[in-house]
């Protein structure tokens, strides 16, 4: 009897405990009562991703971008989106971080590459030969390591100080060509250079998101074989002389399966 008045005790007290850590758990993943807050650039409004807002006018936001799949699949207690395509750190702290407040728990944010000047560099890139290109790209990789450190970390201490208690998760870019292909276009120089910047970018802004205590979420892999010259289902837009704006950002597949799985996954 007294081994079986034992057993019984220490599988209630195994019960009481996991029910304990659940309840625990539970609440910090508990997605739906979240108050979330959309901030960045145009990889973050969904510019090339179609079907636009009516009321983001020239900010260009997408029904089809990370944030707005993310809030139509979790349908959190709140979500607004404030990312607007040609966004720098500097808009963002003086346009968007009022969207903040005390009672925000989640935000996302993708920038910092229209700080290096990543349509610049492409234009230069496409309309001129391999040593332009490069020198382009290597301007941008000395801004990048001299000045955007100290942007992003004005950009993610704004985002603490209006949202204490918010979950922060930094989303980064895709690399955009895959290599080793046959590839019409630019010169496979350029098109190492070009990734090469962006890897860097990349790696700056993790390093700053990671010393501000903020997740990174990183979608370099997540793109591969969906990659401008990859044999897949390409995820990027190519060069678009009609639509020059969509020019290498990501299509609505690139949002849904590039984009969102790898913000979800950390977002919870």
């Amino acid at each position: 009897m007294r081994k079986s008045r034992l057993a019984t005790l220490a599988i209630s007290l195994v019960t009481t405990v996991a029910a304990t850590l659940t309840i625990a758990v539970g609440p910090a993943q508990a997605a739906p009562a979240d108050h979330y807050v959309a901030l960045g650039d145009s990889y973050s409004s969904g510019v090339g991703a179609g079907s636009y807002t009516a009321e983001s006018g020239s900010c260009q936001r997408s029904t089809n971008a990370y944030p707005a799949l993310y809030a139509a699949a979790v349908r959190p207690a709140s979500y607004r989106s404030v990312a607007c395509s040609g966004a720098t750190t500097s808009s963002v702290v003086n346009t968007q971080l009022a969207a903040l407040s005390g009672t925000t728990t989640l935000v996302s944010v993708t920038v910092g590459g229209n700080d290096v000047g990543f349509a610049n560099i492409m234009t230069t890139c496409v309309l001129y030969g391999t040593t332009e290109c490069v020198a382009a790209v290597q301007a941008a990789e000395d801004k990048a390591r001299a000045e955007l450190p100290a942007l992003l970390r004005t950009v993610y201490t704004g985002i603490r100080n209006r949202a204490p208690s918010a979950r922060v998760v930094v989303v980064g870019y895709p690399v955009f060509y895959q290599l080793g292909t046959v590839c019409v276009g630019l010169s496979a120089t350029s098109r190492a250079k070009i990734n090469e910047g962006i890897n860097l970018v990349d790696d700056i802004t993790r390093s700053a998101a990671q010393a501000a205590g903020f997740t990174f979420a990183d979608v370099r892999s997540q793109f591969v074989g969906h990659q401008l010259c990859s044999y897949g289902e390409k995820w990027l837009h190519a060069l678009n002389f009609a639509n020059l704006g969509i020019s290498y950002h990501p299509t609505a597949a690139g949002q849904s399966g590039g984009y969102y799985p790898v913000f979800r996954s950390v977002a919870g």
